[in-house]
């Protein structure tokens, strides 16, 4: 089908196969909301707006783009408020808060044991930065060996080789070399 013009109401529109024309009704667009966004990054938490339109389906673990200001931040939804209760999935209508993390730039937390004692140390990186068991790192004065990654969804990745991006890690654990 192909669109000939529209009205306020209905649709012109003619069979690209057959050349008969008809008339639709319009499709209401969305109405497009801005909902309050709660943005964490490391110990500090900002409101900002999301815009999603009003038919939109968030659910816990989506990632959405959250206006603060001039500045727009990559995130990802941690929590919905829903009127007076925490759910997992609403409809944008029915959602009255966000709470979200920054993913754009986050903080990697290390533990790194030397046999003696673990040193706990932190990096910045890319949100999208892989990290993979097995390979060799430095931060600052200490070199070490990645042995274990944990993620925020509670997995432990133990095996050689296995790789995630920094978003997903909750912490690193690794030998001092």
């Amino acid at each position: 089908m192909e669109e000939l013009s529209r009205t306020k109401n209905s649709r012109l529109l003619r069979c690209l196969s057959c050349a008969t024309v008809s008339r639709a009704p319009a499709r209401a667009m969305p109405k497009m909301l801005t909902i309050k966004t709660i943005v964490s990054r490391e110990g500090e938490s900002r409101v900002c707006e999301t815009e999603l339109s009003g038919d939109e389906v968030v659910e816990v673990g989506d990632q959405l783009a959250a206006e603060c200001g001039e500045e727009v931040i990559g995130v990802e939804v941690a929590g919905i408020e829903s009127g007076p209760r925490r759910v997992t999935k609403a409809t944008a209508t029915d959602i009255s808060a966000l709470w979200t993390r920054a993913i754009e730039e986050v903080t990697v937390h290390f533990s790194v044991h030397d046999g003696r004692k673990t040193v706990p140390l932190m990096l910045t990186a890319p949100g999208e930065e892989a990290f993979t068991v097995g390979e060799e790192g430095r931060i600052g004065k200490y070199r070490f060996r990645v042995t274990h990654i944990k993620l925020r969804d509670g997995a432990l990745l133990r095996k050689e080789g296995w790789r995630t991006v920094a978003k997903k890690i909750k912490r690193i654990y690794a030998a001092a070399l």
